[in-house]
């Protein structure tokens, strides 16, 4: 399997951050090469017990946007798969285990997870009526393509997600995804 790195944001998952590790701990027990880094805004006592207990590495960023922390970890990180989680909704480890596969496709640039993908038109009607877009739960995308991209936008915080999430849909990338119950679906090329 290609190398792996999870980067998870304190201020996306909130709370549910222990269920997050978990679970991916629990999908990599078989010794897959993969990384943990957690970027957080404010340091808390908690993380470094979780780091610990995680093999996890912790970034404290104080007064940086969202987009910048999610920056810093995926520079941070050799790892050609990196996969951001998206918000707090925490994955079931049969999800993991059905995607680790797929990365090790040519194939496919990147691969959402844990929802299926609203169609161009759902896209079109959200960005016109600037109705709230929904994010999946998390994404997994190659280094090249958020290189090519130029990462997140390190000005914004709560729309970063959103503004990649429509870059990534304007670019000939090939997108995957696999729904909640871990069966793959193929959106194929999304431009």
């Amino acid at each position: 399997m290609k190398s792996v790195c999870f980067i998870i944001d304190t201020y996306v998952t909130g709370a549910q951050l222990p269920r997050h590790l978990q679970t991916i701990q629990r999908a990599t027990d078989d010794g897959s090469d993969f990384s943990l880094r957690i970027v957080s805004l404010a340091h808390d006592p908690r993380l470094t017990l979780m780091e610990q207990r995680f093999s996890a590495q912790c970034t404290t960023l104080p007064g940086t946007a969202l987009g910048e922390r999610l920056n810093h970890a995926a520079s941070a990180s050799q790892a050609e798969w990196l996969v951001f989680a998206l918000h707090a909704t925490a994955l079931q480890a049969a999800l993991w285990r059905s995607l680790f596969p797929m990365l090790d496709s040519y194939a496919m640039d990147a691969v959402v997870l844990g929802s299926s993908e609203p169609t161009l038109s759902t896209r079109l009607l959200q960005r016109f009526m600037a109705t709230t877009l929904q994010s999946p739960p998390y994404i997994a995308v190659r280094r090249t393509w958020l290189e090519r991209l130029g990462g997140f936008d390190p000005e914004l915080d709560r729309t970063a997600i959103h503004d990649f999430l429509q870059r990534l849909h304007a670019c000939p990338t090939r997108i995957d995804a696999l729904n909640a119950d871990g069966k793959p679906f193929s959106t194929g090329h999304i431009a």
